[in-house]
């Protein structure tokens, strides 16, 4: 299939490429044949958000969005002519606005810019792309091509001086020392960072891609050109954003990393390592968290689970990959879904609303099609797969030849080393920089190896939904990244949850219960939950909540004196007067902040010191700072349960 890419130059191509040896998730690879239809999406005239920071707590969230322009072409003997103009306010009701463009059978393939989570997150950029700007292309394809890969004989890289980075080392390990201060100060719990390095190409990029599908196989691989306008990205992406089946869907969230080893030795040390790194782990189980999230807010609650965890060892690096799977909801698709997981937490970090405000403010520029996604989707069925654009080359064509565009980074949390970070972006990027000629050929070459895969355990096991409770919950959203779970959680031992905007007005509640759920920042910030804390209502508050209730009892909230603690999981002492039975507990804690001094309040369960507050209870009022609902909470689910049994004998 590389010789077919090759050989259609000046032509509009897409080949998804496995990059094989087949295994469960290099199954395929496809060339699209015959494509005479595209829609172009390109940047509207939006007004930049006011300058703000993210990093500081001054998340603007909008909701209210200017359409998305997109026009419909068809291929003539002149050229692309527009046939049609599309206007939409979201992704999702874009594609399904072309369902009466699409004969059944046929898919839209291509890509989408990161820069398309201005229709997917409640927020709009201080930083977006020029107007005009294409952030979405995709084409119809009636007909792929599957074969087995041939690959030609492959050139050496075109030497090309000149490529320039948008940070030095130092610039570089300052952003990472902020996103550390601003995970100290409670507004982010991981931010993933981009650091980008561009340069003239001294060659097509499809020969560049062919060097990549040599040299770095990957199973979500892909290329993709529009020849009149100029633009081609060649990806070598190991990571799955989203794949729907039916009413399966299924996403693969990589986070966790390190290099492959000289030897089977080596190797084996490393993969120790990373198995057993704390701040890999947590940075890993946040990730897992963040994305059964985004699957439950489209799929049957009880459904979502994390259902395999591995390292995956691809050429250059070893990562700590799971899978989560569910089963889409009676109303939903693989529409919905694309439009629920886009773009992926793993290049986000979380709570994901914040941080890509946050990333904005940081990265100072639009992403572009760097973490967004290529792949494909049939609009009637809603079945689809779409990588996560990591490891990829945007090439742009000016008269004076290619441009290529590189990015790489990782996501920073409170136990990153500055010059660690650097370091891991820089190997990450190495080999496409080598694949496009900016690095000196006799660089310090990376190790290599083939493709592998080594099972891990499961934090946490499936649990079975349950009809215990029938109850009617008022839930408090607090814009995080982990509240669908806590919602999956009520709704699967048999409550009716409604969901209310924990910054929205005020409210009188008729429930029989509230859970004041987790989010960024203080509670301040979240009018309605300390509202809450005054109503005659048993209330369950987590995190967010729990300091919500201290607050309103006259407990101060500080940064904690032990540091931030985010993904871990860690001993809880309790002494069986709250929700929390006597004895010792492991529940996974997200906190940078902590309840200090007594209060109206009976602290019922402390972290292993004695020192910090992790349970308290003011009557009918419990609050917990951990989350019982994430995948590192193995008992999590008994606190849940304990506070429903109390609600429903009161």
């Amino acid at each position: 299939m590389i010789d077919k890419l090759l050989d259609s130059k000046g032509e509009d191509r897409i080949l998804l490429l496995s990059g094989g040896p087949e295994s469960h998730l290099a199954r395929r690879s496809m060339f699209a044949k015959g494509m005479s239809k595209r829609i172009i999406i390109t940047q509207p005239d939006i007004d930049s958000q006011v300058k703000h920071s993210p990093l500081e707590g001054e998340t603007i969230v909008e909701t209210d969005k200017t359409p998305m322009d997109a026009s419909l072409q068809v291929l003539t003997d002149q050229g692309w002519r527009v046939t049609n103009i599309i206007n939409s306010n979201s992704l999702d009701s874009m594609l399904r606005s072309l369902r009466p463009h699409t004969p059944k059978g046929a898919v839209w393939a291509g890509a989408l810019a990161y820069d398309l989570v201005q229709w997917t997150q409640p927020i709009r950029l201080q930083n977006p792309p020029p107007v005009g700007e294409i952030i979405a292309i995709l084409w119809l394809v009636e007909e792929w091509e599957e074969e087995e890969i041939v690959y030609p004989d492959l050139p050496e890289p075109v030497r090309v001086e000149g490529e320039v980075s948008s940070h030095t080392d130092e610039q570089h390990a300052f952003a990472v020392e902020r996103i550390k201060d601003s995970i100290t100060s409670g507004e982010l719990y991981q931010l993933n960072f981009g650091r980008t390095w561009e340069g003239d190409l001294g060659e097509d990029p499809s020969n560049i891609f062919h060097r990549l599908a040599v040299n770095n196989p990957a199973p979500f691989s892909g290329y993709l050109e529009a020849a009149d306008l100029g633009i081609a990205l060649a990806s070598s992406s190991p990571e799955i954003l989203v794949e729907t089946n039916g009413k399966n869907i299924m996403t693969a969230p990589i986070k966790g990393t390190r290099p492959r080893g000289s030897d089977a030795d080596q190797e084996s040390l490393l993969r120790r390592d990373l198995v057993h790194d704390k701040k890999e782990r947590a940075e890993h189980r946040m990730l897992v968290d963040l994305e059964r999230n985004d699957i439950g807010i489209v799929s049957k609650p009880g459904t979502v689970f994390q259902s395999r965890f591995d390292v995956e060892a691809y050429s250059n690096v070893q990562h700590l990959v799971s899978q989560v799977t569910g089963t889409l909801s009676d109303d939903k698709d693989g529409i919905d879904a694309l439009q629920a997981l886009f773009p992926g937490g793993s290049i986000t970090g979380c709570p994901k609303t914040v941080v890509c405000a946050a990333i904005d403010e940081l990265e100072q520029k639009p992403r572009s099609f760097w973490t967004g996604s290529m792949g494909w989707v049939d609009v009637h069925s809603g079945d689809s797969t779409w990588n996560i654009m990591i490891r990829t080359l945007e090439a742009r064509y000016s008269t004076q030849g290619w441009k290529g565009t590189v990015v790489a980074g990782g996501g920073i949390t409170i136990e990153s080393n500055p010059d660690a970070e650097v370091a891991e972006a820089t190997w990450k990027a190495a080999a496409l920089r080598r694949a496009c000629g900016w690095l000196n050929p006799d660089a310090k070459t990376i190790a290599k190896g083939e493709l592998g895969i080594y099972p891990l355990y499961l934090e946490q096991e499936k649990f079975e939904s349950q009809d215990l409770f029938d109850l009617n919950i008022a839930f408090i959203d607090n814009l995080d990244s982990f509240s669908h779970n806590i919602i999956h959680a009520l709704q699967s031992v048999g409550c009716n949850v409604d969901v209310f905007d924990g910054r929205g007005e005020i409210l009188d509640f008729k429930h029989d219960a509230i859970v004041i759920g987790p989010g960024p920042s203080r509670p301040e910030i979240s009018p309605l939950s300390m509202h809450v804390t005054s109503l005659d209502i048993p209330t369950l508050g987590i995190c967010l909540g729990h300091q919500a209730i201290g607050l309103a009892k006259g407990m101060q909230l500080i940064e904690s004196p032990l540091g931030p603690v985010h993904g871990v999981p860690s001993k809880i002492i309790a002494n069986g007067n709250g929700l929390l039975v006597k004895g010792e507990h492991t529940m996974t804690r997200y906190n940078s902040l902590i309840l200090s001094g007594n209060g109206d309040v009976e602290i019922t369960a402390t972290d292993d010191t004695g020192t910090l507050p992790m349970e308290i209870r003011a009557g009918n009022l419990y609050g917990v700072q951990f989350h019982p609902e994430s995948i590192g909470s193995p008992d999590g689910m008994s606190v849940l349960i304990e506070f429903l049994n109390r609600v429903a004998h009161c």
